[in-house]
């Protein structure tokens, strides 16, 4: 008989510890978490973290410092066996899945990089960006519903086109399918009511954590649909996230400075503390029938040019309400260099310079089959952050939380 119950947990090693059992145990002594239990309240005995996340930043950062304390060598829980055969489980005996409720999704498009290579395939070099884009975080609204978790198989989409031999659009499958390496951010904290602004000084108390992010792109529907309202089908059906959230004070190590914006935004959107992290990030692709491992893009989050803070706040100024478990997506993250272009449409810059793998084959588009993995990881002397998406890895970040599927003998 099996006992199967979605719960919130953390990831050391090769290990998830159910955040419920240390929860149930007094475990979290801190006098925050205190002050819930002597209420009644709990928050890690729920199917995702969107009670955990509504929370204020101060529960957030007792709970990393509590774990810290359990998990090192000399902790409480060393002599206490029946917690630890409770609470902690292989990562390979459990299905990680979406950690959080996904109330709203909005997809940013904030990688200077990518707007300029996008806008030089489409209009040309001197007509690149758009007049607005150096003055706001351009984004649009994506659908929630259609946002799953890594290792999600992926079904081409069908749709209308408007191929250029054609003189009418036809209804066909996507042919150019693609993938948008990115970096997802969930909002949490005591959130704004409808009507009020979240302060950009305010931005980082509501920002709980990382995930990576592909925002699959049908680009030959997109073609066609995009005027004037900006792409609709060709981003609603599907988008993939990590299972694990990197905390935001998990990478504060890696906080590196952004350059500065000119021109100077409104004062609305001067970020006090304009940064991003520098997380290494990677898309590796395994081609359909073929056992190679390619790695084809190299960028980094450190290449953002409009800052999550910014982002938050552009959302938020005309007083749009957020709720916990919202998440933001970056838009796609490319560098300065080809190899650091974080999508098929740049690489192969439109389908006219096609991809070469290590075995020979080539890629302008995927293809049926072609697995994409997207790596990212933030490593400073001997502090490193790592977390993965499309990928079952055994290295796992330190202090993260997620929700899985644990499956248990009675």
């Amino acid at each position: 008989q099996m006992c199967i119950r979605d719960r919130c947990c953390t990831a050391i090693g090769e290990y998830v510890v159910d955040l419920s059992v240390l929860e149930m145990h007094g475990l979290f002594d801190g006098a925050l978490f205190q002050g819930l239990r002597s209420n009644g309240v709990t928050v890690f005995n729920k199917p995702t973290l969107n009670e955990f996340m509504s929370l204020e930043k101060k529960y957030w950062q007792e709970t990393r410092q509590t774990l810290q304390k359990l998990l090192r060598s000399d902790s409480p829980l060393k002599d206490n066996q029946n917690v630890i055969d409770q609470a902690f489980h292989k990562m390979l005996a459990v299905n990680l899945l979406l950690p959080v409720n996904i109330r709203d999704y909005t997809d940013f498009y904030s990688s200077k990089q990518h707007a300029f290579n996008v806008g030089s395939i489409i209009r040309g070099p001197q007509d690149a960006l758009q007049p607005n884009w150096i003055h706001l975080p351009v984004g649009y609204h994506g659908r929630a519903s259609s946002v799953v978790v890594s290792g999600t198989n992926i079904i081409r989409p069908r749709g209308q086109t408007k191929p250029p031999t054609e003189q009418q659009p036809i209804f066909s499958e996507c042919k150019r399918l693609d993938f948008e390496l990115e970096i997802g951010t969930f909002i949490g904290g005591k959130l704004n009511q409808q009507g009020h602004p979240i302060h950009i000084k305010n931005a980082e108390n509501h920002i709980f954590g990382f995930v990576l992010l592909n925002d699959w792109s049908a680009r030959d529907i997109q073609t066609w649909e995009y005027v004037p309202l900006g792409p609709f089908n060709a981003k609603n059906f599907s988008s993939v996230i990590s299972p694990w959230i990197v905390t935001l004070d998990a990478l504060e190590p890696f906080r590196v400075q952004l350059p500065n914006q000119i021109p100077e935004p409104l004062p609305y959107l001067r970020d006090p503390n304009l940064s991003s992290f520098d997380i290494k990030l990677e898309v590796i692709l395994s081609p359909s029938e073929s056992d190679i491992l390619d790695t084809i893009v190299r960028s980094n989050f450190r290449y953002l040019y409009w800052s999550i803070p910014q982002q938050l706040a552009h959302h938020t100024v005309t007083g749009c309400n957020m709720s916990p478990g919202d998440l933001l997506g970056t838009g796609t993250i490319s560098g300065p260099e080809i190899e650091s272009y974080g999508s098929l449409l740049e690489q192969s810059w439109g389908g006219k310079e096609p991809v070469k793998l290590s075995n020979g084959e080539e890629r302008t588009f995927l293809k049926d089959g072609d697995c994409v993995i997207m790596r990212g990881y933030a490593q400073k002397d001997d502090i490193r952050a790592v977390s993965y998406t499309h990928l079952r890895a055994h290295e796992t970040p330190e202090h993260l939380v997620c929700r899985l599927l644990l499956e248990k003998k009675k």
